[in-house]
């Protein structure tokens, strides 16, 4: 009888022994969910922060732009040089769109340098500095600063709550980063999914990262308190289109000269407006970037007047007016609208390619259009080559047909969509054979990396500086000893 009572004692207290651990394991997975979407929380409301400021920048820009002719003439040429003065000044690692950045900080190797190009100080400073842009009348968008912001907010929460272990224990700097950052351009376009596909096709490209689930969570997470918030409500609304007769022979032209015009339009970005000036001028132009950026606002001025304001901005208006067939877009303005991207980027202010980008391939769509006499079904061939742009302009034509689909609407045309963005995709490397993002990312990392050494150098006086070890720098090393002596000598 005793026996019987003590097995039964010691049984139930092995299963009460066990319910505790299955408790405290779900506790613990509670609290580390509650903490991920936490994160997820900061990202989006930051990004609609951000989205609301950039909106009443654009507006405030248009309305004075109509009321008073002449203040494109002084906000650009003055407004720009402050800009670039503020960035280099508080934060130099804030100019262009920002995916770079996030691209480079995944690239790096963990210490301190990973964190160097998206630390939460100066990262924050690309929201007001980017409303400055928009404010001036700058062709620039808030979604490629979003990114950057976005990694940096969950770097940032993530750290914080493994400093204080809170959560995140088994998850790296590149984890919160990729989900930081994927999530900030869900947030941004108010698309959860092209998110997702955002981080796998673009952030994991040529980079070894672990994919938790943790991180999609994060990611759809960011996307869905935003929609919550918000409302399901597509970036582009009012979009209605079906396929049209010979709808291949369509998509291959748009794709066509899509193609072609976003290969030149990152390759012109790349390269930067030294490469586009005279030799003679070059030297100038280094050494004068303030100058520079002021002759830039002369020529973005002189363009949008030129087109009555439809340059300034990122475009939306006019892109979500040929969607819904509102739109008729005058000649040249595509050919407009490509320059004045392509200058605001070389002035060197922080404002992203996105929204310009797809803006630039609604205008070229609504051209062809116009030149071929289609009077029905415009709005499609707009569609089709926004996507197209967009996929020739980043070389990712996943994510280009996953956002468009998703700003628009246009569910039933994804297909077409795929095929355009491939197809642009191809020809674009005709013309930029590596994709934008990832060579401006190589320039950060390279510049971190140098940074770095010479910072390593200093705390070591009389020793050479480690140099990084990516392949660039081990095919440096297998150089003779004379040409790293004098390239060390010229440095210095």
């Amino acid at each position: 009888m005793k026996s019987s009572f003590s097995n039964a004692g010691r049984r139930f207290g092995r299963k009460l022994a066990h319910k505790l651990v299955q408790t405290q394991r779900l506790s613990r997975k509670t609290a580390a969910f509650a903490f991920l979407l936490a994160g997820a929380a900061l990202v989006a409301l930051t990004s609609l922060v951000f989205a609301k400021m950039a909106d009443w920048a654009l507006e405030q820009n248009a309305h004075w732009v109509q009321q008073y002719p002449w203040y494109a003439w002084l906000a650009l040429p003055l407004g720009l040089p402050l800009i670039v003065w503020l960035t280099r000044r508080f934060a130099p690692y804030t100019s262009g769109s920002g995916i770079p950045q996030v691209l480079a900080a995944l690239s790096l190797p963990y210490g301190a340098q990973k964190t160097r190009l998206v630390q939460l100080g100066q990262t924050m400073l690309k929201i007001p500095l980017t409303f400055l842009g928009m404010l001036a009348g700058a062709s620039i968008g808030r979604e490629g600063p979003s990114v950057q912001v976005g990694a940096a907010v969950m770097l940032a929460w993530g750290s914080w709550c493994k400093k204080h272990n809170l959560a995140f224990k088994g998850l790296q700097e590149n984890d919160l980063l990729a989900a930081g950052a994927a999530g900030g351009l869900a947030a941004a376009f108010n698309a959860p999914l092209a998110g997702v596909v955002f981080a796998i096709e673009e952030l994991g490209r040529g980079i070894m990262l672990r994919w938790e689930r943790q991180i999609f969570i994060g990611v759809l997470a960011a996307g869905f308190i935003l929609v919550a918030i918000q409302g399901n409500n597509p970036y582009f609304s009012g979009f209605h289109g079906e396929a049209l007769p010979n709808m291949l022979v369509w998509v291959l032209l748009c794709a066509l000269v899509c193609g072609v015009a976003g290969g030149l339009f990152a390759r012109f970005l790349y390269k930067g407006a030294v490469w586009a000036a005279p030799e003679r001028w070059r030297s100038w132009m280094r050494r004068h970037p303030l100058l520079l950026a002021g002759i830039i606002g002369l020529l973005l001025a002189a363009i949008g007047t030129v087109y009555q304001g439809q340059t300034f901005g990122t475009g939306y208006h006019e892109a979500s007016g040929a969607l819904r067939r509102m739109y008729e877009a005058p000649p040249g303005v595509a050919l407009a609208k490509w320059a004045a991207t392509v200058l605001s980027y070389w002035a060197g202010i922080p404002g992203g390619i996105f929204t310009p980008a797809l803006s630039v391939g609604a205008m070229i769509g609504q051209q062809i259009a116009q030149f071929a006499s289609l009077e029905t079904g415009a709005n499609v061939l707009v569609l089709i080559c926004m996507a197209a742009f967009l996929a020739a302009a980043t070389q990712s034509p996943l994510t280009a047909s996953v956002i468009v689909m998703e700003m628009t609407g246009g569910q039933n045309l994804l297909f077409w969509l795929l095929i355009g963005a491939i197809f642009a995709s191809q020809v674009s490397r005709q013309f930029s054979p590596k994709p934008f993002y990832h060579a401006a990312a190589a320039r950060f990392r390279q510049r971190v990396q140098e940074e770095y050494a010479a910072g390593q150098a200093e705390k070591r006086p009389g020793q050479a500086p480690k140099q990084p070890t990516d392949g660039k720098t081990a095919a440096r090393r297998r150089r003779p000893a004379e040409k790293q002596g004098a390239r060390h000598r010229f440095a210095k």
